[in-house]
């Protein structure tokens, strides 16, 4: 998994309630297990016309914001059906962050599995933030892990809490079977000592 230390990027505004793992990446794109290629279903709905040509008015579709690699986004974010496919897709796209003042559990743990970090802000900071994203390819956020602030492009900053087993996580790229590599000589000496103890299994 990609280590997170710091990002700086343009941030999408996506003041929108709610936003469900339906929203993020429709079930007709959950037939596959792999990890790439699921760019092209975030955001579908809204990103599409049914004839599939782009909607201009949906905010990753504009010039400004088709980089972004941070999403500052309505109260609970990523609620609904479980579905890792929803941080897939998003990663895929490039978002690294997205920035609420909720998540739905299940999505929020999915994302830091998955090298993507939801920032959790009041609604006061969210509104600044928001406020920074609207300003098109301005809107160029710095987030730094370690020290856990979010720097606008005045140089306001916020700052933020996060859970510091997830944030060693992030910071060292460690996902599950990273974490279960780090055991790796523990692992391998208990399977010699099994080995000598119980040579016949």
């Amino acid at each position: 998994m990609q280590k997170f230390t710091t990002l700086t990027g343009v941030a999408a505004p996506m003041p929108i309630i709610n936003v469900d793992t339906d929203m993020i990446i429709p079930k007709q794109y959950l037939k596959t297990i792999k990890r790439t290629g699921l760019c092209k279903g975030l955001f579908s709905e809204m990103r599409y016309a049914d004839d599939g040509s782009e909607n201009p008015d949906f905010v990753l579709n504009k010039p400004a914001y088709r980089n972004a690699q941070i999403l500052v986004a309505g109260d609970n974010f990523g609620c609904g059906s479980s579905r890792e496919h929803a941080p897939w897709a998003l990663l895929d796209f490039g978002i690294r962050c997205v920035i609420s003042t909720s998540f739905a559990d299940i999505f929020y743990n999915n994302s830091f599995k998955n090298g993507i970090l939801p920032i959790v802000v009041s609604p006061e900071d969210l509104k600044k933030l928001m406020d920074d994203a609207d300003r098109g390819a301005n809107a160029t956020l710095t987030i730094d892990l370690e020290a856990q602030t979010i720097q606008g492009p005045d140089g306001g900053t916020v700052t933020f809490e996060i859970d510091p087993f997830k944030k060693h996580c992030l910071l060292n790229g460690l996902d599950d079977i990273g974490l279960t590599m780090e055991k790796a000589p523990a692992i391998a000496g208990f399977e010699e000592k099994l080995a000598a103890e119980r040579p016949w299994a």
